[in-house]
């Protein structure tokens, strides 16, 4: 028997609408995208697979998608009105249903461009009881939950890079919780993956977008707070 590990565990996740699947953990895949954009969000276009496609409207999957990408959580009253709000904050969002190939019913790709061009693609799935994993970010494979400050970098695969960022947290009295390192051979590129016990500061964060060799640095925060829209 899987062991309980909190009270939400029993009685779901607090929110608002239907299905913890449909509602709360779609709400925490766009607020994950939100905080993988960095907050920068101009457009979005939101691929919907399997029974999130099937029930976007009868258990709000749209509206908790949008609310999670204005930074709203799950148990938010406005996530009600969020398709409407989103407009008055000036981002376009379209949904489309689409055959994702993938194993899980409720996975959403989210694709979210910024106001300087660049795009942001991320593709996750609702697991239940508001739960959700993020499988993939910018083509790199991950398995990121939103329970922990993440650091995602993409650099070129050479030696000495992971060290000079674990070394620096480390310097900063960052402790690593879990790390993931992905190689891509054919472009000589990598990845790193790193969950944090604390909250990595703007200033930590800049130093290793300065590193060598680094390309990408993407932050997600843990999705645990509302946000003002």
């Amino acid at each position: 028997m899987k062991d309980v590990k909190s009270i939400f565990d029993v009685i779901g996740p607090i929110m608002i609408g239907p299905s913890s699947s449909h509602t709360a953990g779609a709400a925490r895949l766009g607020k994950i995208a939100r905080y993988a954009a960095h907050r920068d969000i101009k457009k979005v276009t939101v691929y919907l697979h399997g029974s999130f496609a099937e029930t976007a409207e009868g258990h709000g999957t749209k509206k908790a998608i949008a609310a999670g990408l204005l930074g709203m959580e799950p148990y938010d009253e406005r996530l009600r009105n969020s398709l409407e709000l989103i407009k008055k904050n000036n981002i376009e969002v379209e949904f489309i249903k689409k055959d994702l190939q993938v194993s899980h019913p409720n996975t959403a790709k989210i694709i979210i461009e910024r106001k300087d061009g660049s795009k942001i693609n991320l593709l996750g799935s609702s697991l239940g009881g508001g739960a959700v994993m993020v499988s993939n970010i910018n083509g790199f494979d991950v398995e990121i939950n939103g329970e922990y400050y993440t650091i995602i970098t993409k650099h070129t695969d050479v030696k000495g890079t992971i060290s000079d960022v674990t070394t620096l947290l480390a310097k900063e009295n960052i402790n690593i919780a879990n790390m993931k390192v992905i190689r891509d051979r054919n472009k000589k590129q990598a990845s790193m993956i790193i969950e944090t016990d604390q909250v990595v500061e703007e200033e930590v964060i800049n130093k290793i977008k300065a590193m060598q060799n680094m390309i990408d640095v993407v932050i997600i925060r843990p999705i645990k707070e509302n946000e003002d829209v």
